[in-house]
């Protein structure tokens, strides 16, 4: 048994889950982040008011739903026994001042409301949304999962002035948040929420009964993978969210652990370009920096084993509906070819020598080695490169920094995006090309992509989508919008007396049973 002071002690009669998330959590709000394991602490304290399936439909979760025959009318009726965890029912009007809050800081959530005149509670159990102009996926964006679901909250906390972090943890959700037992970057303990009333539906990624068998959760930072692991064999830890490939083996054999891929959509490793800062303002800059990264060099580096990742020119994940070949010559050749296309652009470009400072997350096991490999790549083309290490959460915070370098600014840094938040040009935002404040870090600006997004948000059948889809990736390659490094796998590790676990969009801990 490690130290006692590492980990919650349980009671006799508590049932204590314990997990160990990909990354400290240090940020509460889940409508201020993207990042992945602030949206998992989201949906384990809030709820929402339709929930995403595993074949993308989107589903009645806290609310029953109907649509106007000319689809410009939405209403959505709360279901019965809604308690907030201070005990005060759920209201319409709760939910409204959460859709608005949701809605200025989420980019999709930012473009529906452009089509929105008015969101009213006609009732204290109901909520009128109606359209100015025709927009067809109001139901997909109140379900979607990521990068910023739209969570519910009490009213006086979704009113709370734009950018501050709301002050307390209440939802609805099916856990309670246990503020006493937070430390910023260690743990976070959650306790089941009895006044929880589950949907009668089968569970299925956010939709559906949300059954909690367990007295707590624990969310528990370890100092590194090899402790985690040594945890996790000990039985001090029974869920290990992402076990770094290389690992794996020390875990197999052993018949005390179970091991699979419970996040079904995998995520894609992106390298974000400050597109306001020098040198990377220059769209020919950019275009030289990813024709010398290699998709396939930071896969092997950070994954290792093959059957884990995969390569592919997608900006929406290599096998959604909206994935193509676009941009593929971006990736052709061997590594020694790009390189001389790299060289040769660069010099076309007019690079003035503007050193790249790349942010590495020293504490992401994940992210570590992408600034590394990035840096060699781009010293070899014809840049000067800085990786300046800091933990995820300052990453995170320098991230929103539009100041020059040696101000606090960065220009470039990796992270990755669950599939379940890239798949379609509306809920992307890594191809968001308004430029404007709110747009995830990066600020990336295209007036050709906007007004094919503008498309998009009309074309109502498949094909049409497609095609547009297609068009913007192009786009994206040619601009250099971002560096797209391929998809992978992430691989959970459990206890074999862990049952129920979920395949879902993200880790998801009700329905487990310990």
């Amino acid at each position: 048994m490690l130290a006692g002071s590492l980990f919650v002690t349980a009671s006799a009669a508590e049932t204590v889950l314990t997990v160990v998330p990909p990354a400290p959590l240090r940020v509460l709000d889940p409508i201020l982040s993207t990042a992945q394991i602030v949206r998992t602490h989201g949906f384990m304290v809030f709820d929402t008011l339709l929930g995403m399936d595993a074949k993308f439909h989107p589903q009645p979760q806290m609310a029953d739903y109907a649509v106007s025959d000319d689809r410009m009318v939405y209403t959505l009726k709360l279901r019965d026994g809604l308690l907030w965890h201070d005990g005060t029912p759920v209201t319409a009007e709760d939910c409204v001042a959460s859709l608005k809050r949701w809605g200025a800081n989420d980019g999709a959530g930012r473009v529906m409301m452009e089509h929105v005149a008015s969101i009213k509670a006609t009732s204290d159990k109901e909520l009128v949304i109606t359209l100015s102009k025709p927009f067809g996926h109001v139901l997909e964006l109140l379900a979607k999962p990521s990068p910023v679901p739209a969570f519910m909250m009490p009213k006086r906390l979704a009113e709370t002035p734009a950018g501050q972090q709301i002050p307390e943890m209440i939802g609805s959700g099916p856990f309670k948040f246990l503020p006493k037992q937070f430390r910023a970057g260690d743990q976070a303990v959650y306790a089941k929420n009895t006044a929880y009333v589950p949907r009668a539906e089968p569970s299925s990624w956010t939709a559906g009964g949300k059954v909690v068998n367990v007295d707590k959760v624990v969310m528990k930072s370890m100092p590194d993978m090899q402790t985690t692991l040594n945890a996790l064999q000990a039985g001090d830890v029974d869920f290990v969210e992402q076990v770094t490939i290389d690992l794996l083996p020390l875990l197999e054999g052993n018949p005390d652990i179970k091991i699979g891929t419970l996040v079904t959509l995998g995520s894609q490793i992106t390298g974000q370009f400050n597109h306001r800062l020098p040198p990377f303002n220059n769209p020919k800059v950019r275009r030289a920096a990813v024709l010398a990264l290699d998709q396939k060099q930071f896969l092997q580096t950070a994954i290792g084993d093959a059957n884990y990742y995969q390569t592919c020119p997608s900006v929406y994940g290599c096998s959604v509906p909206m994935a193509s070949e676009a941009g593929a010559e971006y990736l052709a050749g061997t590594p020694e070819e790009r390189m001389a296309k790299a060289k040769a652009a660069l010099k076309e470009s007019g690079y003035d020598g503007t050193p790249v400072m790349i942010m590495q997350p020293s504490d992401y096991a994940i992210l570590s080695t992408q600034p590394i490999v990035a840096a060699e790549r781009l010293r070899e083309a014809g840049f000067k490169v800085n990786v300046v290490p800091m933990d995820w959460g300052a990453l995170q915070a320098r991230k929103d920094s539009w100041a020059p370098v040696a101000e606090g600014g960065w220009n470039m840094f990796f992270t990755a995006w669950g599939v379940s938040g890239i798949w379609n040009p509306l809920v992307n935002p890594l191809i968001d090309g308004s430029g404007k404040d709110k747009v995830w870090a990066g600020w990336r600006t295209s007036p050709q992509v906007e007004a094919l997004r503008a498309k998009y948000l009309v074309a109502l059948d498949l094909e049409s989508q497609k095609q547009i889809a297609k068009e913007i990736q192009q786009i994206a390659w040619d601009e250099g919008f971002y560096f797209n490094g391929g998809e992978y796998r992430s691989v959970s590790a459990w206890r074999s007396n862990i049952q129920g676990t979920n395949e879902g969009p993200l880790s998801l801990f009700w329905n487990i049973r310990k």
